[in-house]
């Protein structure tokens, strides 16, 4: 394969960075529709519990998708509290597509 037909690091990135604010965006989306605010992911010791995680993937389909793409892109984790929860990578996203002060506030 010629070098040029290789995808660059920086393209790479860029498609993955894509992907990831695509599911943020969507994540952000279902939760609002669910009742639960931005702030029960961005901040660490909240997060949402295994039984919110079953009501959101039971009421929204792609849930479970977007969920996968954040945690095997280490965007998000399960904090000690086995809560679901974004890390500093997707923090960083979601603070960027909407702002810390409407993402971050407890």
């Amino acid at each position: 394969m010629p070098a040029e037909a290789l995808p660059s690091a920086s393209t790479a990135s860029f498609h993955i960075q894509r992907s990831l604010r695509h599911c943020l965006s969507s994540v952000a989306e279902m939760m609002y529709e669910s009742g639960h605010v931005l702030e029960t992911i961005t901040l660490t010791q909240r997060g949402l519990s295994r039984q919110e995680l079953d009501r959101l993937r039971q009421q929204h389909p792609r849930w479970a998708i977007c969920q996968t793409t954040l945690e095997k892109s280490d965007a998000a984790m399960f904090n000690d509290y086995g809560r679901l929860v974004l890390t500093p990578l997707g923090r960083e996203l979601m603070f960027d597509m909407f702002g810390q002060g409407a993402a971050d506030c407890a």
